[in-house]
């Protein structure tokens, strides 16, 4: 016998990384409602990474706040919020200085090469950016125009959003790759960077 339930599920906090990283990019703040310390999923701590570069970040009851400041430069193990690698490594473009994550070879075996792409299009963009087996180091600077390839990789396109924020010219060739999980991204994107 079957009974129906109510359960809550929380934001996916993954997806939350892009608008977080928003903020961090713009100086603006942002906060995501549902999705709290006490979440289930490990990139909820993304947050944290924005911190020591310099973002405030308030953990709320309903939700999680970060406030956009002068971004500086860190070196970060993210093994454990790999899937927030490749924004972080868009938002260290705006540091004010280099930036190396570390531990996160597994992602060479995700939909994409994901380290070797994230530094191909940083490349692209002008960017100065050098992998190594595990990681990639990011150095600061201003992006050029470019075509970013996202390899059919959902995340390469949401991440890179975020490089167009302060640099025009910036294009994403085949935005529809983020269909397998956010399908409506840019839309959002769009409406919340008209209305800051």
């Amino acid at each position: 016998l079957y009974r129906g339930r109510d359960y809550d599920i929380e934001p996916d906090a993954s997806a939350a990384s892009y608008f977080f990283g928003l903020a961090a990019v713009t100086g603006g703040r942002i906060k995501v409602t549902g999705l709290t310390r006490d979440a289930l999923q490990g990139d909820v701590h993304f947050v944290s990474a924005l911190e020591q570069m310099g973002c405030s970040v308030a953990w709320e009851a309903d939700g999680i706040s970060v406030q956009g400041s002068s971004l500086k430069g860190i070196d970060i193990d993210m093994n454990a919020i790999s899937d927030t690698a490749q924004t972080l490594a868009v938002v260290a473009v705006f540091a004010d200085g280099p930036t190396t994550i570390r531990s996160v070879g597994h992602m060479r075996h995700k939909e994409t090469d994901r380290i070797s792409a994230v530094v191909t299009e940083l490349r692209r963009a002008g960017i100065r950016a050098e992998e190594f087996d595990d990681g990639l180091t990011v150095y600061p600077g201003q992006p050029q125009p470019a075509e970013i390839h996202t390899y059919d990789d959902h995340r390469m396109a949401m991440s890179f959003s975020l490089l167009g924020l302060r640099s025009p010219g910036i294009r994403i060739l085949d935005p529809g790759c983020t269909s397998k999980t956010y399908p409506e991204y840019f839309t959002d994107f769009e409406r919340l960077c008209r209305n800051r």
